[in-house]
This record gives structure tokens, sequence and C-alpha cells, in this order.
């Protein structure tokens, strides 16, 4: 039998043990009949101001996602998402590939990751010359850049917020996004990019979008709709971004 809640699809998604944004901005555009499931990746709270915490805190997440996987499998979700931002733009293109197939491998399942859905999104727009917003420190800033460009886009400007903690991202404030948003927007831009899957981007980014009047893709819900179109459901979702609105 279908399960009661969640008898169109089951979608899991895991996440940093820190992060407290993924859960309430996915399940704002959640539709009736998909559910929603939550794995945590353990992490500490601490400083990254310095490059060995930093990379300390990549490794700690990559290291923890394996258990993550195995215990919201037991869910039989239909899908899964891999809501570590930053660990689906490491390494560049190709890494991330490996690391979705040995993801998919390990869940039995298909995998969305945010690199590859946010690229989706844009190709959908059809837009190539992008701003992007991250919460990250500069060597985090420099894999996603890189890899956006390996992929083909052309990264007109990138601003990152440096949030000292992992904790700290889900503390940044709407207007701080939105004055980011404009300072980053420029008419030799085509799309404006939020990733950073703990930093509060969902609604700033569908409020932006009608004062820009160009795509505005803030990572949370593109996973989402990512991870919904994988799957068969292709509900059109308004008042949440026009990603999920239009495609």
């Amino acid at each position: 039998m279908a399960d009661a809640l969640g008898w169109r699809k089951r979608i899991g998604f895991v996440v940093p043990s820190t992060n407290t944004i993924v859960q309430p901005e996915a399940d704002a555009v959640r539709p009736r009949g998909v559910t929603f499931h939550i794995a945590r990746v353990s992490i500490k709270e601490r400083p990254l101001t310095s490059e060995q915490a930093f990379l300390e805190h990549v490794q700690a997440m990559r290291d923890g996602l394996a258990a993550a996987i195995d215990q919201v499998m037991t869910a039989a979700p239909d899908h899964l998402v891999m809501g570590v931002a930053l660990e689906a733009f490491w390494g560049g293109v190709e890494a991330s590939r490996k690391l979705e197939a040995e993801l998919s491998q390990r869940a039995g399942v298909g995998v969305t990751m945010g690199s590859t859905a946010v690229a989706a999104a844009l190709r959908a727009f059809g837009c190539t010359r992008i701003a992007v917003l991250t919460p990250h420190q500069p060597r985090g800033d420099d894999m996603v850049r890189a890899w956006f460009v390996e992929s083909g886009f052309d990264v007109v400007r990138l601003k990152g917020l440096k949030c000292p903690s992992p904790r700290e991202i889900a503390h940044v404030q709407p207007a701080t996004i939105r004055d980011s948003l404009r300072e980053l927007d420029g008419g030799d831009v085509e799309a404006l990019v939020q990733v950073g899957t703990n930093l509060a981007g969902a609604a700033v980014a569908a409020e932006a979008e009608r004062w820009l009047g160009k795509p505005v893709l803030a990572i949370n819900p593109v996973l989402a709709w990512h991870a919904m179109r994988a799957t068969g459901i292709e509900d059109r979702v308004t008042g949440q971004g026009r990603i999920l609105e239009e495609h």
C-alpha cells in the first residue's frame, strides 16, 4: 500500500546537522501527496575562518554522508537530495559526477545535487551569464566559481558573505540577501544564483524576480524542483519562484 501522506512520492534529504533552513524552505514548495524526509550529517559548530578548519569541515561532511544516507533510506524514499551544497561543487564537474554516482549507488535511488540542479534550472531558462551569492569563505567561493565556469557558465560576479561558522549561515537576514542581490545584478547578468543550503534565500529570491525582472534561483527550492521533476511530479507551485511555476 502507498504511504498515507507520501502517497505520490517520498524524497529523502541529507543535510549537515547544523542546517536549519533546508527543511522549512523545501516544505514550503511541497505539493500534496509528496513528503520530504531529513537525515543529518553530524558536524561541529565551530569557526571556519582558517584554511585548516574549513578543510576539516568539508572532510567531516564527506565522512558523514554514508551514515546519513543509510539512515534516511530506511524510510524507503523514491529519490535522494544531497543537501550539502558546497560538497556538490567541490573539485569540479568530474568530481561532482563521481560523487553523485557514489551516492546513488549507496542509496539505490536517483540523487539530486545542488550543483547539477542549479545548472539544470539555468539551462531551463536559457541563461549562461550569471551572478552568484554564497555564504562561504574564499576557498569555497573558488570551488563554486570553478564548477560553474567548467559547466559553461560565465560567472560575471560572485559575492561570498564569509559566514564565520556553519550555524551562523542561518543567521543572515533577508535584508542582507536582498542588498547583496541588488549589488550583484546588472545589465550583463541574465540570472542570479544563491547557493549555500543554510542560507535563507528562498523568499527573497522569489521576491527579487519581480523587481529584477530575471530568474533568481535559490538553491533549496531548486533542489526540491529538480527532485520532484526527476520522480515525475510535475505540479506547478506558485509564489515560490519562477522555476517552480514555469518548468
